[in-house]
């Protein structure tokens, strides 16, 4: 599985995006954060609150520089199914990765071997294409889509300002740390 300050191995697969099956690369996005958002299936209970909820900020993502990927183990046949077919769903703008072999989904340690599924995980990958936050969780526990964003913002302050550190709960504007020193910034 892949550790945080690795560098992701590009990969190849489909998608179903802007109402298209299409090839595609993570290296297709190189200079941009991705945010990869693994879920067990289409058409289950939880996975559409998830997504419902990642396509309403996907134009906050990115208008910080980021793609979201949601990705399961279903084919893109099911993705445009389910998109076609859900009022949720068919709010996703960003690509949903198809992985029916669970190649990806081993990349990211997300995979499970007895079921075929994925467990929910989030991925935060800069543009140089190297881990900097990730979260597994048991398929009976949703995520918040808000927290990944201020996970993104933080990893991007973080980045951008070399040795600051962001503490517990930190937020844009908010101070910021600075090992071996005081806060910095506004209270």
């Amino acid at each position: 599985m892949i550790k945080i300050n690795d560098k992701v191995e590009d990969f190849k697969t489909q998608a179903y995006v802007d109402g298209k099956i299409k090839e595609l690369k993570l290296s297709d996005y190189k200079g941009k954060w991705a945010v990869m958002f693994f879920y067990p299936a289409d058409f289950t209970f939880v996975c559409p609150t998830e997504l419902e909820a990642m396509a309403m900020l996907h134009d906050e993502f990115q208008k910080l520089g980021a793609e979201i990927f949601s990705i399961s183990t279903d084919t893109v046949f099911v993705h445009k199914a389910w998109h076609d077919k859900s009022p949720s769903i068919s709010k996703i703008k960003f690509p949903m990765i198809a992985d029916p072999s669970g190649k990806i989904c081993k990349q990211f340690g997300t995979y499970i071997e007895e079921e075929g599924l994925s467990l929910r995980g989030s991925f935060i990958i800069d543009p140089d294409r190297v881990l900097k936050a990730y979260e597994l969780h048991d398929n009976s526990i949703g995520r918040s889509a808000d927290e990944l964003l201020r996970k993104l913002q933080a990893a991007q302050f973080v980045r951008e300002h070399g040795g600051e550190v962001c503490p517990v709960n930190w937020k844009p504007g908010g101070k910021t740390l600075k090992p071996g020193l005081n806060l910095v910034g506004k209270i």
